[in-house]
C-alpha cells in the first residue's frame, strides 16, 4: 500500500482538496485499496476546523464529499509512516521540514513538481479562487499518480 500526506498551512483548503479529489481518482480507477491517503496542516491555527466551505462546495461540484475531515498538525511520526509528503507550495516545503528534520529518503515534494508546470497552488483562503486551486490540485494529483504507476506499482 503506498501511503500519501497532503501537506497545506492549514489543513481546510488545499490539502483537504488534494486528499479528496486523490482518493476519488483512485478509487474511480478501482485502484482505493492500493493507497492511504491523508492530509495535515502545519500549522495549529485551524487544528480541530472543519474543511473550508470554498473546498466543500468545489469538491461537492464533482460528488465528492468532505464529511468528516478536521484539521490536524503534522507530526514528526508521520516521515516514517508515509511514502509520499507532499507540500502545495515552497513556504510548506520550508515548515514541513521543520518539523519533520531532514528528508534522507526524498519523500518530500510540491505537488506540482509532478505536472508538466512546477508551481506553487496559490492558497484560496487568500485569493477566493477555489476554481483555479482546484485546476492545479487536480493537474497535481493527476501527475503524481502518473508517478507512482510508472515508479512503484
Amino acid at each position: 500500500m503506498i501511503k500519501i500526506l497532503f501537506v497545506c498551512h492549514g489543513n481546510i483548503c488545499r490539502s483537504p482538496m488534494a486528499e479528496f479529489l486523490f482518493r476519488d481518482i483512485v478509487q474511480k480507477l478501482g485502484m482505493g485499496a492500493e493507497f492511504h491517503v491523508a492530509s495535515a496542516a502545519t500549522s495549529r491555527e485551524e487544528i480541530g476546523n472543519p474543511v473550508h466551505y470554498g473546498t466543500t462546495r468545489k469538491l461537492k461540484e464533482f460528488g465528492i464529499s468532505t464529511a468528516g475531515k478536521y484539521a490536524v498538525q503534522l507530526k514528526k511520526k508521520d516521515y516514517e509512516e508515509y511514502d509520499y509528503l507532499i507540500g502545495m507550495e515552497h513556504q510548506n516545503i520550508r515548515s514541513m521540514l521543520r518539523i519533520l528534520g531532514k528528508d534522507p529518503d526524498h519523500k518530500i515534494h510540491m505537488l506540482l513538481d509532478f505536472s508538466d508546470h512546477p508551481r506553487n497552488i496559490a492558497d484560496p483562503w487568500y485569493t477566493g479562487n477555489f476554481d483555479k486551486t482546484y485546476e492545479d490540485v487536480k493537474e497535481g494529483c493527476e501527475g503524481l499518480l502518473q508517478y507512482i504507476l510508472e515508479h512503484d506499482m
